[in-house]
């Protein structure tokens, strides 16, 4: 299937590693012209080779932390007219309530909430005015399926959500869409800090932790990060256009409930 995107204008956010740049890579597959961003020019420069490797497309790198209004303003001003945005950053540290400290709640809120909701006000305008755009969050499954230890991150994860289903009913009207990608368990470095603080809880091995966290999704192994990726690019596509507001699962099937 051609989804309509050659040429389009990319910005994928947080995508040297992980999640981000497996998006990164499906959109430069499909021909669009993708801007990745980080805050290290090394680990930037190794993800633009990979993804000329697997694509042979060449990418921009944005080296800019996009937790801070400058950071910001330099993503921006490097490709000012952007088709498609991809918003996604590290997520906030799992514990209890009564580890989170008043920092831990401000880093949350300026990483998972602010700044995805300062791109998508600086982006909307011209996508509207173009008659196209794609907004893409990258939350978390535990947006609808809240866990003991990770009340932080849903928290200030949910609430971008809220934002996003609010500013779409505007957007939509000018084929600008915006939908949230809630992962669970894929193989990223993200799970591996997660299985390696399993592993040191709960003194078993690494490989143990990874298995335990495995049995933990109904289809019995961690998501492939390119299954992640094309389900991004497909709802960037041109034929996307109807689907906006929505939050997609991609977690093997684990969410228990109806919607």
């Amino acid at each position: 299937m051609d989804l309509g995107i050659k040429g389009r204008k990319a910005i994928v956010c947080a995508s040297s590693k992980g999640l981000g740049l497996a998006c990164a890579t499906a959109l430069a597959r499909e021909g669009a012209e993708v801007w990745i961003n980080g805050r290290d020019q090394g680990r930037l420069d190794e993800a633009a080779a990979r993804i000329k490797a697997e694509t042979g497309a060449e990418v921009h790198t944005i080296p800019a932390d996009i937790d801070t209004e400058e950071g910001r303003g330099t993503l921006l001003a490097a490709c000012p007219e952007p088709d498609i945005l991809v918003n996604n950053n590290a997520g906030p540290p799992p514990g209890k309530m009564a580890d989170w400290s008043y920092d831990d709640w401000m880093k949350g809120i300026h990483a998972n909430m602010l700044a995805p909701i300062f791109l998508i006000k600086a982006v909307v305008p011209g996508m509207r005015a173009r008659k196209f755009g794609r907004i893409i969050n990258i939350t978390s499954a535990m947006v609808k399926s809240p866990s003991a230890t990770m009340g932080l991150s849903t928290s200030v994860r949910t609430a971008l959500t809220a934002f996003s289903k609010s500013v779409h009913q505007d957007t939509v009207i000018d084929n600008v869409t915006i939908n949230n990608l809630l992962p669970e368990r894929f193989n990223t470095d993200r799970q591996k800090f997660m299985a390696e603080r399993m592993s040191r809880n709960e003194g078993i091995t690494v490989d143990e932790a990874y298995q335990k966290i495995a049995n933990t999704i109904a289809a019995k192994r961690l998501g492939d990060p390119a299954e992640f990726g094309d389900a991004c690019a497909y709802l960037c596509s041109a034929q996307a256009g109807f689907i906006s507001g929505q939050n997609l699962q991609l977690d093997g099937g684990s969410y228990r409930g109806l919607v």
